[in-house]
């Protein structure tokens, strides 16, 4: 099962994870919620700030955020006009039987408990509805960027998910992959302030904080691809994980 202690530790940093956290690439987006036809009703489930919320919105669906952290829902109301968050987690959805078109994940089914998550997410799904996972991962076949995550502690790579996860459980069909790459542009301070926003850090002591900044402000100031540069293109890989409800 995993650790609520750190699913939990985001809200207290929620503004600057809306502001940080990278956002999902359309294609990524569309190819999660593809063959569902135009305003399907989807379900955010752990949906933070509401960053996936927006983006799928913004591609004309209709939207329900489903998110456990008051903080957390109050960021997305704020940043979201128009959508109100549903106190609530994987394995409780406040929801009705077969409501969704699809639901979707934006950095947050690494903290479920599967099992029981698997049975309340194909329960709110109309039969052939869409199940779709989605991270942004750091793109660590980049030597700078394993290092950063090495410094910060970040297990995430794209290895991890593909190997991890195998299936959904006996309700839905096997898992497709989509995978697709971007970046964003972030001064060095962003940077910093965008790993502030990690679990890990967010949980650890203080004097572990502190060790972290450091190791993270003299890679940036001493590598030869990061020293001297006004921005820092930090690319990403962006799996989706896509199967349809039985």
């Amino acid at each position: 099962m995993a650790d609520h202690t750190q699913a939990l530790s985001f809200g207290a940093a929620a503004a600057d994870y809306d502001r940080f956290r990278p956002r999902y690439p359309v294609d990524a987006v569309r190819w999660a919620l593809d063959g569902l036809g135009g305003s399907a009703r989807v379900v955010d489930l752990g949906a933070g700030t509401g960053i996936l919320t927006r983006g799928v919105l913004a591609l004309g669906h209709q939207v329900t955020s489903v998110e456990p952290d008051p903080e957390m829902r109050a960021q997305l109301d704020a940043a979201t006009p128009g959508t109100t968050a549903l106190a609530g987690g994987a394995e409780t959805l406040p929801l009705p039987d077969g409501v969704a078109d699809a639901v979707v994940v934006g950095q947050a089914y690494h903290w479920f408990d599967r099992e029981p998550a698997h049975a309340e997410i194909a329960r709110v799904l109309r039969p052939g509805g869409t199940f779709a996972p989605i991270w942004n991962l750091r793109d660590d076949r980049i030597e700078w960027v394993a290092e950063l995550g090495r410094i910060a502690h970040m297990g995430d790579s794209t290895g991890s998910v593909l190997d991890k996860y195998a299936d959904f459980g006996p309700a839905f069909e096997p898992i497709e992959l989509g995978e697709f790459t971007h970046h964003t542009a972030l001064t060095s301070d962003e940077l910093v302030s965008m790993m502030h926003t990690r679990s890990y850090w967010l949980t650890a002591p203080a004097e572990r904080r502190e060790t972290i900044d450091q190791e993270l402000r003299e890679l940036l100031a001493t590598h030869p691809d990061l020293a001297g540069r006004a921005t820092v293109d930090l690319p990403y890989r962006t799996i989706v994980l896509r199967a349809r409800r039985r």
